[in-house]
């Protein structure tokens, strides 16, 4: 009778334990979710088709790389959370955009048929750069810098890297860097620690987004064909001036507001849990 001795594991271990480290797979996440990022503003097929490749490239980097389940991307409550994001993110603009309109900054004017041929593409793009966007900094950076530092110092970290890579939008200052991470960083970031959820967050920033474009706004810089033209009057304070709504004072006050609550909301949220 013969025996096999034991295969030694340790460096298929030690492999595993490399691999599952949160900065390793944030790196792969990153490297592999953002190849697609360059296809957002493609043609809408080609946008949405990439972006849809984006959400399985981050499902297996999170599956086989980091070896763990991902809630944030439960189908069960996926209408609900993306309803809920879009109900947030429409609020959020519709609140900021009266504000500056009524101080005098914005005036409206409907574009006609040409606006309306630029509607599928308004809403491919948005809803790509929403996505990969999203996967990389609230899906990957956020969850992964939480597991070594904790919430609030992934809050503020993602925060300032999602004002940071915007600093190359035409248009673009200290200032602008300074408001997309207040406003949108952060925003976005306490949106997505109050539900867990990729479909809130993704909804919320493509509604913002696609909102602004529509109406003719910049967004963060980039002016693109929408459904009405908006002339601008008054201070960069108030209006945001070339880059757009959100370089405005108003809107960064606003967000401010809305931070704050949504993260009330995931305090009372995880204390729930606890007590469960």
């Amino acid at each position: 009778m013969t025996t096999t001795a034991p295969r030694d594991t340790a460096p298929a271990s030690r492999a595993i334990r490399f691999f599952r480290f949160p900065l390793v797979w944030l790196v792969i996440g990153i490297v592999a979710v953002g190849a697609f990022s360059v296809f957002a503003g493609a043609s809408p097929a080609i946008a949405l088709g990439t972006s849809a490749l984006a959400l399985v490239v981050y499902w297996a980097v999170m599956r086989f790389v980091a070896g763990r389940r991902m809630p944030e991307l439960a189908l069960r409550t996926a209408g609900r959370d993306a309803l809920i994001g879009a109900a947030v993110g429409a609020g959020f603009f519709a609140v900021s955009v009266g504000a500056i309109a009524a101080l005098g900054g914005y005036h409206f004017t409907f574009d006609g048929a040409a606006g309306l041929r630029a509607l599928p593409e308004l809403i491919a793009v948005t809803i790509a750069g929403a996505v990969t966007e999203e996967l990389m900094f609230r899906g990957l950076a956020l969850q992964a810098i939480e597991r070594l530092g904790g919430k609030w110092i992934a809050l503020g970290i993602t925060a300032v890297l999602f004002g940071l890579v915007h600093g190359a939008n035409p248009g673009a200052s200290l200032w602008s860097d300074v408001a997309i991470a207040i406003e949108a960083g952060g925003l976005l970031g306490a949106a997505f620690l109050w539900r867990r959820s990729l479909w809130l967050v993704f909804a919320l920033h493509a509604t913002w987004n696609g909102l602004e474009q529509a109406i003719g706004i910049p967004v963060s810089g980039h002016r693109d064909p929408g459904l009405a033209i908006t002339s601008v009057h008054g201070p960069a304070w108030l209006t945001g001036g070339a880059f757009g709504m959100e370089a405005s004072v108003i809107t960064v006050v606003i967000s401010l507001a809305l931070t704050a609550a949504l993260l009330i909301a995931s305090g009372r949220r995880a204390r729930a849990a606890v007590s469960d």
